[in-house]
Formats: structure tokens, C-alpha cells, sequence
């Protein structure tokens, strides 16, 4: 058997070596690729009777766990620094439909499909490794539905020797459901839960097992939905990044009580009358539309994911998300409701990457409402229907999003949508489709923004991923406008309008807010309490999720009042109809670095202002 498997991996060597570019190139998004040092080209198969490398435990995932821990031990006699072990999976590490697209600016070889998945050097934890030939190393892993390998070479990254390959390991049941992840439905007393599996329709009816906590349980069935390469619009979703994503499955939980705690764990009823389960998990229910309770909802922008063991990966430039993951994770009791406001994965067409920032999220996905925006590295591509005609989505150009989270939208594949929380009323607007005054969009961010009660919600939130209000970020100011280019032209007289209190962005990797602000000027001369008229918006970018960081412009705008070029995220937390407390906390931390207070009356909404105003009359 073990003989066959080095066949295998020989045969996928030569693939390798007839068919791999050494053009190995890296597309500047903050960084150096980790993989594009690996000049898997150069491969040469040279297995050694000293070498050997072991994994355990052979079953992963055997208590339910869908997420584990791996030792990998190994020993080579002819050891050295250079020496390093790279995962695969699946563990053929089958490579017959890897064929890059030529010209390709958003491929960054090596690929997914020929390369591992991740490295570390054989002496990450052992520095003694090259006097004695031996080391343990740990390895995180996730269900992705495949096994998973580990080979050991020498030479380096730019000369690798393939001199030992491990046994083959793998989760219990790679099929499993995994990683659900919680969004508000249509109406306030829906919650919606979506996970993944790798069970189709035909092998198991899915759905989801939920009740009031410690009372008797019901049962929701889940839809089904999926997609496949050739629903991707390019490479590299379209070919090296293309990997199966299994089954989506998404249930909706209804009429729910408000502020109860709820049970739930996922379900797949197989053919054969036998059951598979998720663990269990639970969350509160939200509060009915203007219910006067404590209300505390977290946003912010572009986070991505990263490897928590240490391990090199693919794409590895957002060095801040898991601090705010983490952050996060610890606050959670007091939190309600997550807007992740676009740029959620930076997957950039290489599929797999959806899994690890699932399960990343999944502490947080699974236990509140994790609400999501599109940003451009999710849906723009040339010839989609993207507002913008760049290649940012690597050709996934919104289907993997639109498949992997549900939103309340009409159409997800406009990914517009409002969301009512308690106090607070959402207006997510999708900036990757036309936003300016006629479009479609713009008559539902009108509709939003004019159909909320302030009476019953004096919060009136708008969110969005480009800037379409104000940023001093470095290229915005370049050009002049310190805006999105047509951003805030079309909308600033609906936030006018309708008293919008807060605009958040992402998209600019930093944290910024503005003066209460119309038309350039700033209406209020307070920094950090508000009360009284609404008159002008307070405009945020908290884009500092976990991307690399975005440098500020060296002009200096009037309205800017606090800038922070670090990684962080907002919370505001709506303690009755009168009061809010805003606060940006750094992710590195968790405390609080900028923060500010509104407090007013129902009659201070009704409050005429300019460019606001309801018309009158004489008339008696």
C-alpha cells in the first residue's frame, strides 16, 4: 500500500515537472505570498531509508469536533535548517486538473491544486533539529471533506528533495455538518442557520433540530444549494483555485420569542433511516422592533483568515484577523448582532479558503447574527455585472458569497438589504453595484432609510464596503475627493434627509471618524457627546478587520477627528431610545481607543434641518 502511494506522489511529481511554470510571480496585496517561495517545479523525487514522518492521530474529529489538532513526527539523519513539511490534501494530492489560466494577474503560483496547502520548517519547534534529526510539530486542521498528508523535504524551499511522506489521515466522518453560521431572516422573529456538509439531497434530508432551551425540541428541514466550476465567471476560481465546496444548506427558524434562548444543532436524516449530528449549539433570540432593552451590535470590514498554527499559507496578508476573531470571541456574551461589511475571506477564487474562514468565525457565526456585506473581493469581475469591471473576486464574482451566507436581500445577487435589530434599523447598500440616483439600489436605500419608525428605532444605521462618505485614506486623497470617486454625490441628501446618525465603510484598511458632517462641512463642534438635532452624519471607516493596513493622506481634513492606523472594530451598544454609546476597540487588545455618546429625544429626530425638512403650509 505504501508502496502505491509513492507511485502516486511520483507520478504527481513528473506531472509537476513537465507541466509547472517557473515564472512564479505574486500579485502585490500586502506582501509576499507564503507558497510563491516553494519552487514545487523543482521537485525532486529522493526518498531516504533515514527519513520518516508520522501523523497522529490517524482519525480526526471522532467526539464530533470538526476542527483539530495534529502531531507530526519525524526524524532524517542528513537533517538541516532548510529542511520543512508541507500538508496536503486531499492526500493524492491529485493535480490533473490544475491548469493555470495564461496571463492571469490574479493566479499566484504555486497553486493550491500542485503545492501543499501550507509548510513549516522541520525545526519551527525543535531547534535542536539539525543536531539530532528529530522534531514534533503541530498542525491545526479543519473538515474540508478530503484527507490529508504530510511530506518532508530538504533542499529548501527553492530546491525542494521529497525525501519522506507520512500516512494518510482523516476526520471521522468528512461529511459531517460543519461551521454554522447565524443570520437575521426576512422578518425580526426569524433566525436563519447555514452550514456546510458534504451530504447532497440524494444521500440525506438536512435540517435543523431547535427549541426553547431546556423545553421540547422541533424540527425546520434546511434547503440546499451548491454551485460548480463552471458557475465561476474566471480563473483562478475557474481552474487552480477550483475546489468542491460541498453542500449548503440553509433552514429558517421561526416565530421565534423575542430576547429567548434558544437550542439548535444541525441534522442530515439519512436514507437508511440513521441520523448525523453537529453538536449543539444556541443563541438569543432578537428583540421585537423597538423594544427598549440593552442592544450591542459589532462592525467593521475586510478581515480575512489566518493559520493558528503558525504554518505557512496560502494568501497569508491579512496578519490581524485572528486578533480580532479572538477579541471577539472573548466579548461575545455582550454582543448581539456582527456586520462583517465586505471583503470577508479574501479567498480571491481559491475556493477552499471559504472553509478555513468558516470554521475561523465559527465560535462567533454560531452563536449570534453574523450579517455580511459584499465587498469588491467578493464579487468584482470583467463582464459580471459588477459596478466595477476589476478582477478582485478571482472569479468567483459573488457566487461564493451569495451561496455561503444568507441575507435578507430580495436577490442576493444584489446583495442589498435591510435588517432591523431592536432600536436599530440596518441599511446594508452593496457597493459593488450602482449606488447613484435612479439605480435601483439607490431607490432601495431610500425605501430603507424612510420606511423606519424613529419613534420605535431612533438608530438609523447605514453600512456599506467602498467609502461613500469620507476617508483621508492615501489614494483618496491622491485624488482629491477623499470619497469613493461618485460616492456620497448621489446619497449625502438621503442621509440628509433621513437623519442617517452613523455611515460605516470598510474597504480602507484603517479606522477613521468624522465630524457629524453635510455637504464638507461639519455641522457640530462636539467631539465626544452628541445631543440634541440630528443634523449631519458621523461618517466611520473601520476597514481594520485584518488586511494589511492602509496609510493615511499626508493632507490633513478639517473633519477628521480621530484616525488610528492599526486593527480594530466598532461597537455601539443602544442602551434605550435616548442613549448610545459608540466605541472603536483595537483588536490587539480589545480596549477602547476612540469612543463618543449620543443622547436626545424622539422631538430631536423631528427636528427641522437643512436640506431635511418636511414641507408646510399656511393654509388653515
Amino acid at each position: 500500500m505504501k508502496k502505491f502511494f509513492y507511485e502516486k506522489i511520483l507520478v504527481f511529481l513528473v506531472f509537476l515537472l513537465l507541466n509547472s511554470s517557473s515564472a512564479f510571480h505574486q500579485h502585490n496585496v500586502g506582501g509576499v505570498q507564503p507558497l510563491s517561495k516553494i519552487a514545487i517545479h523543482k521537485t525532486i523525487f529522493a526518498l531516504h531509508d533515514s527519513a520518516s514522518i508520522k501523523a497522529s492521530p490517524l482519525v480526526l474529529g471522532s467526539k464530533g469536533e470538526d476542527t483539530e489538532w495534529v502531531t507530526v513526527n519525524l526524524e532524517y539523519s542528513n537533517s538541516s535548517a532548510e529542511d520543512w513539511i508541507g500538508v496536503f490534501s486531499p492526500a493524492n494530492f491529485n493535480s490533473s486538473n490544475c491548469s493555470p489560466e495564461a496571463g492571469n494577474p490574479r493566479q499566484q503560483p504555486p497553486y493550491i491544486c500542485s503545492s501543499p496547502i501550507k509548510y513549516k520548517y522541520a525545526n519551527d519547534s525543535n531547534p535542536d533539529y539539525t543536531k539530532n534529526g528529530k522534531s514534533s510539530l503541530k498542525f491545526q486542521l479543519i473538515n474540508q471533506r478530503a484527507d490529508f498528508s504530510f511530506a518532508l523535504f530538504t533542499g529548501g524551499l527553492s530546491n525542494p528533495k521529497l525525501v519522506a511522506v507520512s500516512n494518510v489521515i482523516s476526520f471521522a466522518n468528512p461529511k459531517a455538518p460543519v461551521y454554522p453560521r447565524l443570520a437575521q431572516g426576512k422578518s425580526w422573529n426569524e433566525m436563519t442557520v447555514t452550514w456546510t456538509s458534504g451530504y447532497d439531497i440524494s444521500e440525506a434530508m438536512p435540517f435543523v433540530e431547535w427549541g426553547l432551551k431546556g423545553e421540547s425540541q422541533t424540527r425546520s428541514p434546511a434547503g440546499t444549494l451548491t454551485f460548480h466550476r463552471n458557475s465561476m465567471c474566471g480563473s483562478p476560481a475557474l481552474t487552480v483555485g477550483w475546489r468542491d465546496p460541498g453542500f449548503i444548506h440553509t433552514s429558517f427558524l421561526k416565530d421565534l420569542w423575542p430576547n429567548s434562548v434558544y437550542t439548535y444543532k444541525l441534522g442530515h436524516r439519512l436514507f437508511n433511516g440513521s441520523y448525523i449530528w453537529s453538536k449543539p449549539y444556541s443563541f438569543k433570540a432578537s428583540p421585537y422592533p423597538g423594544q427598549d432593552s440593552l442592544q450591542r451590535a459589532i462592525i467593521f470590514g475586510d478581515m480575512g483568515k489566518a493559520e493558528r498554527d503558525g504554518s505557512n499559507e496560502y494568501s497569508n496578508y491579512q496578519p490581524g484577523s485572528l486578533n480580532t476573531t479572538d477579541q471577539l470571541i472573548k466579548d461575545l456574551k455582550d454582543i448581539d448582532i456582527v456586520f462583517h461589511i465586505g471583503d470577508i475571506t479574501y479567498a480571491n477564487g481559491y475556493i477552499s479558503q471559504w472553509d478555513q474562514f468558516t470554521s475561523q468565525v465559527e465560535p462567533i457565526a454560531s452563536a449570534v447574527p453574523y450579517m455580511v456585506a459584499s465587498g469588491n473581493h467578493e464579487r468584482d469581475w470583467p463582464g459580471s455585472g459588477s459596478f466595477y469591471d476589476g478582477m478582485d473576486s478571482g472569479g468567483e464574482c459573488g457566487v461564493v458569497a451569495e451561496t455561503m451566507f444568507y441575507v435578507p436581500a430580495e436577490n442576493r445577487a444584489k446583495f442589498w438589504y435591510s435588517t432591523d435589530y431592536g432600536m436599530f434599523r440596518f441599511c446594508i447598500a452593496d457597493t459593488e453595484h450602482d449606488w447613484r440616483e435612479g439605480s435601483e439600489q439607490y431607490k432601495f436605500i431610500e425605501h430603507c432609510l424612510a420606511s423606519v419608525d424613529r419613534q420605535k428605532q431612533p438608530w438609523l444605521i447605514f453600512a456599506a464596503h467602498r467609502v461613500l462618505g469620507y476617508s483621508s485614506d492615501y489614494y483618496y486623497g491622491a485624488e482629491g475627493s477623499f470619497e469613493e470617486p461618485m460616492g456620497r454625490e448621489s446619497l449625502q441628501k438621503l442621509w440628509q434627509k433621513y437623519k442617517v446618525d452613523i455611515a460605516f465603510y470598510g474597504h480602507v484598511h484603517n479606522y477613521e471618524r468624522s465630524c457629524p458632517i453635510y455637504q464638507n462641512q461639519c455641522v457640530n463642534t462636539e467631539k465626544s457627546h452628541y445631543s440634541g438635532t440630528v443634523n449631519g452624519t458621523i461618517h466611520v471607516v473601520v476597514g481594520g478587520g485584518g488586511s494589511h493596513l492602509s496609510k493615511f493622506s499626508d493632507t490633513q481634513t478639517s473633519w477628521s477627528l480621530h484616525k488610528d492606523l492599526d486593527y480594530g472594530f466598532v461597537k455601539m451598544t443602544a442602551f434605550n431610545h435616548s442613549s448610545l454609546l459608540f466605541e472603536y476597540k483595537k483588536s490587539s487588545d480589545g480596549k477602547v481607543y476612540d469612543s463618543f455618546t449620543i443622547s436626545r429625544d424622539y422631538r430631536d429626530v423631528l427636528a427641522c434641518v437643512p436640506d431635511g425638512c418636511e414641507p408646510t403650509t399656511m393654509a388653515s
